[in-house]
């Protein structure tokens, strides 16, 4: 290749660059070129638009129904509905159902209305110790309400006195007055240990056995005391009154003794001393006591006549 002085000025084109000039404009020219689309297009397109016209729906339905249920369960910062949060514990404000079971530590009420547990069935409340094991049980019923534990109390509200305790040996009423106001009195089963018995003011007081006897001990005596009434004892077949070391003392302005037999003479000596019809009629008797304890009277005389009329001695 042989380059000229001319060719060598800065500006010139060399022959190299002139013929690929020259045939680059020979070259044929299309005369539509052809341009490859980019994007998507058609039903592809279509589609696209509907699911994200679905997907918004969807949202805005459930941004609604979050704003609903917001409204309707009345969330707050505090809590839900009836339910607040609070420092002290959880707080509810009118009635609540529990369908699962609930463990807590302590339930108040508040302060201006009672706390009121109710179920369709039973009301049962239990205490369990740290091995899970049952140690206490109440149950409230529609026919009874049962207490289960070893031992039961009920306390007054001022000065946590004992009014009623109960165990497997013993039952404990500590109130200060015991009052039965039931129509058939009160019926125990076994012996009753008492160091006072009373009846209500204007009342009377009645200790009766219907089909057994009725039997009063003390180591140091039995005081019956009516200080305003009458004082009776009634029995259907015998009525012991027994002092094994002492005496029984009968104090009282009359003493009687009703529906005593009255003795006899024998047939011989009242047939040689019988009185005549104009003889007074006897009022005054002599009280004879027979070798088994009987009592019975016998008409007075200037003597004893209890010896002579011992008859009705044999007869019991």
């Amino acid at each position: 290749i042989i380059i000229s002085e001319e060719d060598r000025r800065p500006g010139a084109m060399t022959r190299e660059q002139y013929i690929l000039a020259t045939q680059q404009n020979t070259l044929p020219r299309t005369e539509h070129p052809q341009f490859y689309p980019v994007g998507i297009y058609g039903w592809r397109k279509r589609c696209l638009y509907f699911f994200v016209l679905l997907l918004l729906v969807t949202m805005i339905v459930n941004l609604a129904m979050t704003v609903w249920i917001l409204k309707v369960m009345n969330f707050t910062v505090d809590g839900m509905g009836n339910l607040r949060v609070t420092k002290k514990g959880i707080r509810l404000e009118g009635i609540s159902e529990f369908l699962l079971p609930l463990y807590v530590k302590e339930i108040h009420s508040r302060k201006d209305s009672p706390l009121v547990l109710q179920s369709d069935r039973n009301v049962t409340v239990n205490a369990r110790n740290h091995m899970g094991q049952l140690t206490g049980q109440l149950t409230v019923g529609a026919d009874a309400v049962e207490a289960q534990c070893k031992r039961f109390e009920v306390r007054a509200s001022e000065g946590g006195k004992v009014l009623f305790s109960a165990d497997e040996d013993e039952i404990v009423i500590g109130a200060d007055r015991l009052k039965v106001t039931g129509t058939e009195g009160a019926v125990f089963g076994h012996s009753v240990e008492t160091p006072h018995i009373r009846a209500e003011p204007s009342q009377d007081l009645k200790l009766e056995s219907p089909t057994r006897s009725l039997v009063m001990e003390a180591p140091r005596g039995v005081q019956v005391n009516a200080a305003a009434g009458d004082l009776k004892a009634t029995c259907r077949k015998e009525l012991h009154l027994q002092s094994t070391e002492g005496e029984i003392f009968l104090n009282a302005d009359t003493i009687r003794l009703g529906n005593l037999p009255v003795g006899s003479f024998p047939s011989s000596s009242s047939s040689s001393s019988s009185p005549s019809s104009s003889a007074p009629r006897q009022t005054i008797y002599e009280l004879c006591v027979c070798p088994n304890g009987k009592l019975y009277l016998s008409p007075a005389g200037a003597g004893s006549t209890c010896q002579s009329s011992s008859n009705i001695c044999l007869w019991s």
